[in-house]
């Protein structure tokens, strides 16, 4: 087991009624800032929740964070910020709108331009306190000190890490009303950050592979009852957990990972708008395809223990087990290749491009270059 440093200091609030609890959370004086995104609050009743809750508070309100957080939409946020002189920021939303609620907190504090801060996370100094009130499962940025944000002047989409929320509040039953695409994509988010964490090599850590397995396989098992009826409260509160448990450095500890999945599929996010977790069910299969050597001893026993895959020879069951992979996305109603996404050439030679030019050297070897990701994308289409 590799050596690593753990600390995790949120406050993790959880079930129905939850929402109720905000007030406590946050100090009497402290001056607030609401982030939402397009208003899907106020049809399932989370906002009046939100507001009973800090009824006596003084708070102002964004609204707009879109998914996949534009700088462009965070610049006005941190004006408002600035002016108004708020000193603690709630996002409520999904995690879009909380990976752009930690930026907006390091942006207030900072002279700059807050991308700068996106590109450079060394240059982050003080930060606005902040905490959430979750109603998407999916990025697990609510127990996780990590954020996604756009640039839709230059294309891109590149990831930091700093501030961890203070408290996050999930309460299942605010997913009731989240339309059916989106929960399969947060499903598929979900699970793909596990496999990130795990599709390495074996042997690290069977504490930590048995974790996650754990998780793929409620996963596996919840989703069909998920698509069966979304107002089922058990089922959407393990997905929601799960979600939460995936990517909070629980299953990190100590072992290798990839993220050439996550790094590649926010190309395609950047290029064309395409939803996050769509993206990943469509590179996860052809990675495995094209990293099946390295990847081998991994792939089997993922192949035996979440599928339960066990007869055939080694290419046989390496081959049955991308397969189950690609059906579990098909089977949430989604897109696996890029031509049903109108995809072509053109953003695959674009990707390539852009990977050459930064030297991009990703997964847990270091040995997924632009050539490489080249063969991955060509697999997908």
């Amino acid at each position: 087991m590799n050596n690593f440093t753990f600390q995790n200091p949120v406050k993790l609030i959880f079930g129905k009624g939850s929402i109720a609890k905000l007030a406590k959370e946050i100090p009497a004086d402290k001056k607030i800032m609401v982030t939402f995104g397009g208003g899907s609050v106020k049809k399932n009743g989370v906002y009046d929740q939100v507001v009973a809750a800090l009824k006596g508070r003084d708070f102002v309100e964004f609204w707009g964070i879109e998914p996949n957080p534009k700088i462009e939409t965070l610049r006005k946020a941190i004006a408002q910020g600035k002016a108004e002189k708020v000193d603690f920021l709630l996002s409520v939303g999904g995690g879009s709108v909380l990976d752009g609620t930690k930026l907006i907190a390091a942006g207030i504090p900072y002279d700059g331009d807050a991308w700068e801060l996106v590109l450079d996370e060394d240059k982050i100094g003080e930060v606005v306190p902040f905490g959430d009130v979750m109603t998407l499962p999916a990025t697990g940025s609510e127990m996780n000190a990590g954020a996604v944000i756009s640039n839709l002047a230059t294309q891109e989409k590149f990831a930091f890490h700093h501030s961890f929320p203070q408290f996050s509040i999930l309460d299942p039953e605010a997913t009731f009303s989240l339309p059916p695409f989106q929960v399969a994509c947060g499903i598929a988010d979900t699970f793909v950050h596990v496999m990130e964490q795990y599709l390495t090599v074996t042997g690290v850590s069977p504490l930590m592979d048995r974790w996650a397995e754990g998780i793929l396989q409620t996963l596996i098992e919840i989703a069909p009852k998920i698509r069966a009826n979304q107002h089922d409260y058990d089922q959407m509160a393990n997905f929601m957990l799960c979600a939460t448990m995936g990517l909070n450095g629980f299953i990190a500890m100590g072992v290798p990972q990839d993220w050439a999945t996550h790094m590649i599929g926010h190309e395609l996010t950047a290029l064309h708008g395409v939803t996050h977790g769509q993206t990943l069910v469509v590179v996860l299969p052809a990675l495995m395809s094209v990293m099946r050597e390295q990847k081998k001893g991994k792939i089997l026993q993922y192949g035996e223990r979440v599928f339960g895959i066990r007869e055939g020879s080694e290419d046989e069951r390496i081959d049955r087990t991308i397969r189950a992979t690609e059906e579990f996305f098909r089977s949430l109603g989604l897109a696996t290749r890029l031509h049903e996404l109108q995809i072509g050439q053109d953003t695959i030679d674009e990707i390539v491009r852009r990977f050459n030019e930064r030297g991009s050297r990703l997964g847990e070897a270091g040995n997924i270059t632009g050539d490489v990701t080249r063969r991955i994308l060509e697999l997908c289409k």
